[in-house]
């Protein structure tokens, strides 16, 4: 579903005890440009850094298994080589990232590493800097379920895109519910 040359979406409804979001995942192609001789890794940092997504890392990128974060959304941006995932949990849609790209997931969207190219490299981040929680899509109890919608529901719309820096319109005009109450 591609919104402009360089924005793709993607909604999720919940998937067994996996919450997804009521908020679209969003998906910039080939957003970050670092200028001749600068390194992608740090102009992705330097990006969300100013749009206030912080608490900012550097590794292979994403784990190998279905997780969600419940205590925070999270942004990952392809620095180096390339890597295939799956968001929205077992069935979802399967998108591979480049250098330059940024995928902003919500709160409570699934997502796993299908596979990565060797020298594959990310940088990650959280809004304001928040701390992250790691929930495993076939680990979740029906009570930790339930506590994490409840954190989901309370989170804040982030203030800026951690990619653009523009106000985060297709979040704020997104549902008050999609299935599940938070």
């Amino acid at each position: 579903m591609a919104d402009s040359p360089s924005l793709e979406t993607f909604s999720f409804e919940p998937n067994g005890r996996v919450p997804n979001s009521r908020f679209p995942v969003l998906l910039h192609r080939g957003v970050i440009k670092p200028a001749p001789g600068r390194d992608m890794a740090d102009a992705i940092e330097e990006t969300f850094r100013r749009n206030d997504w912080l608490n900012n890392w550097r590794e292979l990128g994403v784990y190998d298994y279905y997780h969600y974060h419940s205590t925070s959304h999270e942004v990952l941006g392809m620095a180096r080589g390339s890597i295939t995932l799956r968001l929205g949990g077992d069935g979802g849609t399967v998108v591979t990232m480049a250098p330059g790209d940024v995928l902003v997931l919500p709160a409570g969207t699934s997502h796993t590493r299908l596979e990565n190219s060797p020298d594959s490299h990310m940088v990650g981040g959280y809004p304001e800097g928040r701390d992250w929680d790691l929930i495993r899509d076939e680990e979740v109890s029906e009570a930790d379920f339930r506590a994490a919608i409840k954190l989901i529901g309370s989170l804040p719309i982030p203030a800026r895109d951690p990619a653009t820096g523009e106000v985060m319109t297709l979040w704020r005009d997104a549902p008050r519910t999609y299935g599940i109450q938070f």
